[in-house]
Formats: C-alpha cells, structure tokens, sequence
C-alpha cells in the first residue's frame, strides 16, 4: 500500500506497523489509521502520520527519553479499549510540538498517545493529573 504524507511525500507501507485509533485523535476523529515514521538523522524524534488523511501528521517522541519524571497511569477505559493484557504490549508516545529555534519546542505530557503492540490499537490518553503539561519545554526535565 502506497500513501501520501506530509512530510515524507509518497511511502510504500509494505512491512509498516498500522495502529488503528478506534476514537481517533481529539480533534481528527476521522482519522483511524496511523503508521509511525522515522525522521531521517533522528533517533528521538518519529512522525504519526495518519494512513486516512495526507496532511494529518504529529512529530512525536518517547517522554522517557526525554523527561527525568514522567509516571503515568493508563486508566481502564483505555486498557479495555487497547485490549492491553501486559505492560510489556505497551509504548507510550507524545505530540511534539516543533518550533524554531528548536529548543524552544514543547511536549504535550497531558495527553500521551498510548499503544499496544500486539492488538495495534492506539488511543490518545487526557490525563485528569494536572502536574503534567500541554506545553512542556523540551529542554527543561531533559536526561
């Protein structure tokens, strides 16, 4: 299957992990198919490009890598939904948001994208913990 994207042009998603997003994304809840896509150069950072929509792509990254103190609960709502059994089947994700200069980029920690790898199911997770924020300085926390 060939796709477009916004920010990789054309790619061929033989072989891609597709997560399916029952609810989709707040704000895309048309979107239902996503794939992860590296960026070129960058380890830390991949892109969730929708597999529905060309231009509906988030930079995203592992707030583990990046965060000293990040501790989240998945709640049951989204355990039953993902159909999680095991930590293990679990990877957690969250939006970048990319702004120039880079370091002034932020992570939105309140809202991480949760996924299982065995159902490939995905959903994006509100947390109701106000100690974690939308607009999270990258640098600051950093490992």
């Amino acid at each position: 299957m060939q796709i477009e994207t916004k920010f990789h042009g054309s790619v061929s998603l033989e072989g891609a992990l597709i997560y399916e997003f029952p609810q989709g994304l707040p704000g895309f809840e048309d979107n239902h198919s996503f794939t992860i896509l590296p960026i070129d150069g960058n380890d830390m950072f991949q892109v969730l490009q929708s597999t529905d929509t060309p231009g509906v792509a988030f930079v995203v990254a592992n707030p583990y890598t990046l965060i000293d103190e990040y501790d989240i609960r998945i709640d049951e709502p989204t355990i039953d939904l993902l159909g999680i059994e095991s930590e293990e089947e679990v990877f957690v994700l969250t939006v970048v948001t990319v702004k120039e200069p880079f370091n002034q980029s932020t992570l939105n920690l309140q809202a991480p994208l949760v996924f299982n790898v065995k159902t490939k199911k995905g959903k994006q997770m509100i947390l109701n913990d106000t100690s974690y924020d939308m607009r999270h300085p990258i640098d600051k926390g950093a490992k």
